[in-house]
């Protein structure tokens, strides 16, 4: 036995300020994505009665013959797509807490690439009446609390908690 021995478990240093607020606005943007999604399929049944008329009306003019399932496409693929944005975006975020700094650009990326998926599956997913600007004000507020949350990774403090973790691994 010797006294000057490392410890076993190496000491991890607390989350700057600004890592655990992006943090908690990114958990927040995850949130109010999946309270949508969750919305949405609840409220599924009249989400397909409505697109399949307008599928119906679509197809009616280019003589499609089944308008039910291509609604039922179009949804589920709408949902599909924004939980797995959602889900990707989420793996780097774990990343990133993971102290790997090239993940913030992943999330970048990400971000970017979730506003047009966002634009259109709101074409399909997105009510009519008050209903729909509910849904919208709670996507709104989703990519406003990832992009605050973005911003903060991108601030001094987290680069160089992030460096600081490159270094002792």
């Amino acid at each position: 036995m010797s006294w000057s021995a490392p410890p076993p478990i190496p000491a991890t240093p607390s989350l700057p300020g600004t890592v655990r607020t992006a943090r908690t606005l990114w958990v927040l943007s995850f949130l109010a994505g999946l309270t949508v999604l969750a919305g949405s399929f609840v409220a599924r049944d009249s989400n397909l009665h409505r697109l399949r008329a307008v599928v119906a009306d679509t197809a009616a003019r280019n003589g499609m013959a089944s308008a039910g399932t291509a609604a039922e496409i179009v949804f589920w693929g709408s949902m599909g797509a924004l939980l797995l944005a959602t889900l990707l975006e989420a793996v780097a975020l774990a990343a990133v807490l993971a102290r790997r700094a090239w993940a913030r650009w992943v999330l970048l990326t990400l971000l970017a690439s979730h506003l047009p998926v966002l634009l259109l599956a709101s074409v399909f997913l997105v009510p009519t009446g008050a209903a729909g600007s509910y849904v919208v004000m709670l996507w709104v507020a989703g990519m406003a609390l990832a992009f605050g949350g973005l911003v903060l990774l991108f601030l001094p403090t987290a680069g160089a908690w992030l460096r600081r973790g490159r270094s002792l691994g």
